[in-house]
C-alpha cells in the first residue's frame, strides 16, 4: 500500500469521525430537533439500502425492482426477534439485524437462483413480482400482524450505534466490491460471455452479488423497523424499490460515494419540499429530469471520490512550488 492511498484511508477515517462528533455535539445541546434526528437515521438507512443495490445494479449490471421487499424481510425478522424477547438490550437488537439479514439474504439466495438466468426487463420483472408476494404474504399471515400491521416493536433510535453500523456496512461493502471477489462481478458487468470463457464462474459470482445486496437490504429494514417502532406491508411497496432505484442511478452506477450523495439528497430534498407540499411532486421529478438530461451517467459516474487524489494534488504542487523555488 502507497503512501498516499495509507493517507487517503487515515483522513477518510477522520472525516468520519469528525463528522459523528459534529453530529453528537449539535444533537446532545438539542440544536437538532427530534424530528430533524429522525431524518438523519432514515438518511443513514437510505445510504445502506442505496449501497447495497449499488452491488447488483451498479457492479453486476442487473436492474432488480425487489429491494424493498428483501428489506421488509429483514425488518419483519429482526422485529419479530426482539418482540420474542429472545435477547434484550442493544445485543438483542445487533442479533436481531444480523439474523434479519441472513434471513433476506438466504430468500435471496432461493430467489435469486432462478431469477439471474434472466437478463434486462424479464429480471426487472420477476424481482418486482418477487416484492410484491412478499408483501402480500406479510398482509396474509396473522403472526405478521396482517393487514392491520406489527406494533409494539422496541424502539431503537439512538444515532450513536445506527452511524457506526452504516459505516461498518458501507466499508464492508465496499471492501469486498474491490477485492477479487469484487472484481469478478464487474468482469461480469462489462461482458458476462468473456468473463465466462477467462474461468470465472459466473452464476457464483452473480448469486453472490445478489445475496450480499439482499443481506444489507436486511440489516437496513431491521434498522428502519426498530427506529419506527410499528410496520405495514404498504410501507415496502415497489414505489419504495424504486425510489432506492433512483438513488443508485442519480449517483451513478457502480459509484457507492455517488450511491451515499444521492441517498442524501434524496432524503432530505422531500422534506425541504414539505412547505410547498402543492410543487413537491413537480418540482423533485423536474430535478431528476434535469439531472438525467446534463449528467446522464449520474453525480460521479463510476468513479468514486477519492481523498488521495485531493491529497496527490495538493503534494504534487507543493513539490512543483519547490522544485521552481529552487
Amino acid at each position: 500500500m502507497d503512501k498516499n492511498k495509507k493517507l487517503s484511508y487515515i483522513a477518510t477515517y477522520a472525516v468520519l469521525l469528525i463528522l459523528y462528533f459534529v453530529l453528537f455535539s449539535l444533537i446532545n445541546s438539542g440544536f437538532i430537533s427530534r424530528y430533524q434526528i429522525g431524518i438523519i437515521i432514515l438518511i443513514l438507512i437510505n445510504v445502506i439500502l442505496a449501497a447495497s443495490l449499488n452491488i447488483t445494479v451498479g457492479c453486476l449490471g442487473q436492474i432488480t425492482l425487489g429491494h424493498a421487499g428483501f428489506m421488509s424481510i429483514g425488518a419483519y425478522t429482526a422485529a419479530l426477534l426482539t418482540k420474542s424477547g429472545f435477547l434484550s438490550g442493544y445485543p438483542g437488537y445487533i442479533v436481531a439485524l444480523i439474523v434479519g439479514g441472513i434471513v433476506a439474504g438466504i430468500i435471496g439466495f432461493i430467489i435469486g437462483i432462478p431469477a439471474l438466468r434472466l437478463t434486462g426487463d424479464y429480471l426487472a420483472i420477476i424481482t418486482l413480482a418477487f416484492g410484491e408476494i412478499i408483501r402480500v404474504l406479510i398482509e396474509y399471515f396473522k403472526f405478521t400482524g396482517g393487514a392491520q400491521g406489527l406494533t409494539g416493536i422496541p424502539k431503537v433510535n439512538n444515532f450513536t450505534l445506527i452511524y457506526f453500523i452504516t459505516i461498518f456496512s458501507v466499508i464492508f461493502m465496499y471492501s469486498i466490491m474491490t477485492s477479487r471477489h469484487g472484481r469478478a462481478v464487474l468482469a461480469i458487468r462489462e461482458d458476462e460471455i468473456a468473463s465466462g470463457a477467462s474461468g470465472i464462474n459466473t452464476t457464483y459470482y452473480k448469486t453472490f452479488a445478489f445475496v450480499l445486496s439482499a443481506i444489507f437490504a436486511g440489516i437496513a429494514g431491521g434498522i428502519y423497523a426498530h427506529n419506527l417502532g410499528i410496520l405495514g406491508a404498504k410501507q415496502f411497496d415497489y414505489n419504495y424499490s424504486i425510489n432506492i432505484l433512483v438513488m443508485v442511478v442519480l449517483g451513478g452506477m457502480g459509484s457507492f460515494t455517488g450511491s451515499i450523495l444521492s441517498a442524501i439528497v434524496l432524503t432530505i430534498l422531500p422534506e425541504v419540499l414539505r412547505s410547498f407540499a402543492e410543487y413537491r411532486m413537480i418540482v423533485y421529478p423536474l430535478i431528476l429530469i434535469i439531472m438525467m438530461l446534463f449528467r446522464p451517467k449520474g453525480l460521479l459516474g463510476r468513479e468514486e471520490f477519492q481523498i488521495s487524489k485531493i491529497i496527490a494534488y495538493f503534494t504534487n504542487k507543493s513539490k512543483r512550488g519547490e522544485n521552481n523555488g529552487k
